[in-house]
């Protein structure tokens, strides 16, 4: 049986050790156990499954001065990315006790508006050069902390499109991945994996990042050792996009977006094409990008994700114009359980995963 351990030496929770995530076939592990070990919903199996949430806007911080009183919140009137960050880490016990065991969040952010057309502000964890900003990196260490805590898994995305260019060239690219690797390698975190960049078949500048060349990085990034560790790594394509043989055979997980399927039966017939593939090994298969909802249904994208063996991952977004208290990417974002589509999601993890919540 294929094992990958994401590495790390952390000082994790009171008397448990660190939280350390594994991958076994096309199961995840977390301290050493499958997820939802034995546990079956709707006569499906979960075991191995890990349910997440793109809650990428944890460190979001804005460089632009033009543009950085949008992102104000209603009660002080300005931007603060600690409280955001604080407000973040506040919020994790509760998802954790409704069954959520692993979030994507972002070295660059995503679009604070849910979806752009052009992204003027400076979001962004890398300097020009490819080194990394250190206040960064402070709310990303506190984020990261309490999921070791919670014994949660984290998918860390490096790039973002609409942000890459901060970085002015290849040669810059390719160092930010080696410097964001080594850093996590570094503070010893064993639940942390890593997602090159978002969605690289979208309007990437740089070459390195797109479908022909990021298997490259990939590569890179799995090659890195630190005191004998290394960490699992993959990357994502577009909504209904199946993965490119280069970045399947590459990628220690399969990272899929539901963005665009609107029919469950897509979703299902997704993971068939992707499990159909030439350079597929048995991997874990993930959803951690989906705006797509309908809880209240009998068939949604989150149960057609389970039913194929797949986890999933809950991509709740504001338009520009609705409520403050609406979507985890939408900046100033509301991190609690506070609206009737987080209230949808997380109830049915909840009744799936056999949370404590319930």
């Amino acid at each position: 049986m294929l094992s990958l351990v994401a590495t790390a030496v952390l000082s994790g929770a009171a008397g448990a050790g660190p939280t350390t995530v594994e991958v076994r076939g096309e199961e995840f592990w977390i301290d050493g156990k499958p997820t939802l070990q034995g546990r079956v919903w709707r006569g499906m199996s979960l075991q191995g499954l890990l349910p997440n949430a793109r809650l990428v806007q944890g460190i979001f911080d804005d460089l632009n001065p033009e543009t950085r009183g949008r992102w104000a919140y209603p009660d002080t009137g300005r931007w603060d990315p600690e409280r955001n960050t604080d407000e973040f880490v506040r919020a994790m016990p509760e998802w954790r006790r409704h069954g959520l065991l692993a979030f994507t969040i972002n070295l660059q952010g995503g679009s604070p508006e849910g979806y752009s057309q052009a992204q003027p502000w400076h979001n962004s964890a890398f300097e020009a050069d490819g080194s990394l900003r250190k206040d960064y990196l402070a709310r990303l260490e506190r984020i990261l902390r309490e999921a070791d805590r919670l014994r949660m898994a984290v998918i860390l995305g490096l790039f973002y499109f609409g942000q890459d260019q901060r970085l002015r060239d290849e040669e810059a690219v390719v160092r930010g991945v080696r410097n964001a690797v080594r850093w996590v390698l570094e503070r010893g975190w064993r639940n942390v994996l890593i997602e090159i960049d978002n969605e690289c078949d979208i309007a990437y500048d740089h070459a390195i990042l797109q479908p022909g060349r990021v298997h490259e990085l990939i590569r890179l990034a799995k090659g890195m050792r630190v005191r004998g560790r290394s960490l699992l790594v993959g990357t994502s394509f577009s909504g209904g996009k199946v993965p490119t043989e280069q970045v399947v055979r590459e990628s220690d997980f399969v990272l899929l977006h539901g963005n665009g399927v609107s029919s469950p039966d897509g979703i299902r017939d997704l993971v068939r094409k992707v499990r159909a593939l030439k350079a597929y090994r048995p991997k874990p298969i993930l959803f951690n990008e989906d705006d797509h909802y309908d809880f209240d249904q009998p068939d949604n994208n989150m149960v057609a994700a389970f039913s194929q063996r797949a986890g999933w991952g809950f991509f709740d977004y504001r338009m520009r114009g609705e409520g403050f208290e609406q979507g985890y990417q939408s900046v100033p974002v509301d991190w609690s359980i506070g609206s009737d589509r987080k209230r949808g999601f997380f109830r049915l993890l909840a009744e799936a995963t056999g949370a404590e919540a319930l």
